[in-house]
């Protein structure tokens, strides 16, 4: 009988979830080490999802293996089910969460996750959360290959296998050293023009949003020292080594302790957009879908 209801189901878990990992590592080595089975196991599980499905999923380059059409049409698929069979085991398990997997840009992982997961832990204590912090790009590829489920960056992007949602506001600040001549005095739009800057690397979404701001109101932008993350720059700056300019949320607490200073300036307040990001394509688990309808309740700080 060739009734659809009496098909048997032949794809597996095991299948899927091996397919994710080699999508996201390029090789069955690779995925062999993230799924805990041997690269001959993976091989195999690779081997029989194609000829289950009747085609290939990925095209051979060289050594490496990468997506074909019809594997990126089967990820978001794949990743999915696989979420739903690790939220089932985990129910059963008494976990009773499967876990979150977040990337976000350095600002918003830093200084405005850390208070959110704590708030969301007190009613999910056994959730277990796994945050990777990088450029907003980095965050990007990770939500778009599937290595997290949610991405939180800084500024306007756009990416056709994701949905980008407005979520918070944010101002920069210029600081100095306590003992920077701005510290004490309003500078001039020349004087700025003419100081030695220290930013965050090009990439991230700092970086973006200092260069749209100062770039439009100075002659010029003396860069000294270019540095990958908000604290090394906050440091440089209070070793007097030149200004600085970031998140306000990332120099709350320095600027409250007394060793940095905000500098008082002619230049318009300039506001960015905060915003969540998440996969057309992938249906979200509970566990992502429950973090999510938190952080959206949470008010501006």
């Amino acid at each position: 009988m060739n009734d659809k209801h009496d098909q048997r189901v032949r794809l597996t878990i095991r299948q899927l979830e091996v397919f994710s990992a080699i999508a996201r590592g390029g090789t069955t080595h690779a995925a062999a080490g993230q799924v805990a089975r041997s690269q001959s196991a993976a091989s195999n599980a690779l081997s029989e999802l194609e000829i289950t499905l009747g085609v290939q999923v990925f095209d051979r380059v060289g050594r490496r293996l990468v997506l074909n059409e019809n594997g990126r049409a089967l990820l978001p698929h794949a990743a999915s089910i696989v979420e739903q069979a690790i939220e089932t085991e985990a129910m059963f398990a008494g976990d009773h969460a499967a876990a979150l997997r977040l990337a976000s840009s350095y600002t918003i992982g830093e200084y405005l996750l850390p208070e959110l997961i704590a708030a969301w832990k007190l009613g999910h204590p056994r959730g277990a959360i796994k945050l990777s912090i990088a450029n907003t790009f980095e965050v990007f590829d990770s939500v778009a290959s599937f290595m997290a489920d949610v991405g939180f960056i800084e500024g306007q992007h756009s990416h056709p296998d994701l949905i980008v949602r407005r979520w918070r506001t944010d101002a920069l600040a210029v600081i100095a050293s306590p003992d920077h001549p701005f510290a004490k005095r309003r500078p001039s739009i020349a004087q700025l023009g003419h100081a030695l800057w220290i930013l965050r690397e090009p990439g991230s979404g700092t970086r973006e949003a200092v260069d749209s701001w100062l770039i439009s109101h100075l002659d010029r932008v003396q860069v000294d020292l270019e540095l990958g993350s908000n604290e090394a720059v906050k440091r440089s700056v209070a070793s007097g080594l030149g200004l600085g300019c970031l998140s306000r949320h990332t120099v709350a607490d320095a600027v409250r302790e007394g060793w940095l200073v905000e500098v008082k300036t002619s230049l318009p307040e300039f506001r960015r957009t905060l915003a969540i990001v998440v996969h057309r394509t992938k249906r979200l688990g509970s566990v992502s879908q429950d973090f999510l309808r938190h952080c959206m309740r949470s008010t501006e700080p």
